[in-house]
């Protein structure tokens, strides 16, 4: 569970869905579609949804591919955190933003789950938060991806790894609450459950 004081609230994270990082990637269509569907789940749900947009010398701010993607929209009270780094939280608001909603529980989706996915679960599970992988495929460019055994579903080294029935990122070492998935609140997570991301 979080290690976050006060902070009982879920947030959704969505990670550079960006013309110029999703282009070329492994079921670029599909994946962008399931990103979607996410976003609308926890929109309906009433859970805030928060995005990050990446700029870098390919990313170059205000260019098409430094754009979020055609097929998804930011609502107008959404937030929206620029960032330059692999790690969303790192030299951002990110944090301030979260702390205003009031969060301390994380999913997070997005593009290029080797890359800036991968070091956001890190930032945030370094940072206290309970974070969870969201189980939208979000995956690697074509001919990067590795697949794993048991789901064959391609997922990033290290920082997540599916489950049958289930998808998740590192728990904290000493915890029981390794194998539960997104739609169950951890064990001692209280009576309060914000887990309304699951498929």
């Amino acid at each position: 569970m979080t290690t976050l004081q006060g902070r009982p609230n879920t947030a959704l994270l969505v990670v550079d869905v960006q013309n110029g990082a999703v282009e070329g990637t492994y079921q670029r269509d599909g994946v962008v579609a399931e990103v979607g569907r996410v976003v609308g789940k926890a929109r309906r749900g009433q859970v805030p949804v928060v995005w990050v947009q990446h700029s870098d010398e390919r990313l170059v701010r205000g260019s098409d591919d430094w754009r979020i993607v055609g097929e998804l929209t930011p609502g107008g009270a959404e937030p929206l955190v620029e960032k330059n780094h692999a790690d969303s939280f790192e030299d951002t608001i990110l944090e301030s933003v979260l702390s205003g909603l009031g969060v301390g529980r994380l999913f997070v989706v997005g593009a290029q789950t080797d890359v800036c996915v991968r070091s956001t679960l890190h930032g945030a599970f370094a940072r206290g938060y309970d974070v969870f992988l969201s189980a939208t495929p979000t995956r690697r460019r074509a001919g990067r991806h590795r697949r794993t055994r048991s789901s064959r579903t391609p997922t990033c080294t290290g920082a997540s790894r599916r489950r049958r029935g289930g998808r998740r990122a590192r728990s904290r070492p000493g915890t029981s609450n390794s194998a539960a998935p997104p739609d169950v609140p951890y064990p001692g997570a209280g009576a309060r459950s914000d887990h309304r991301l699951a498929s």
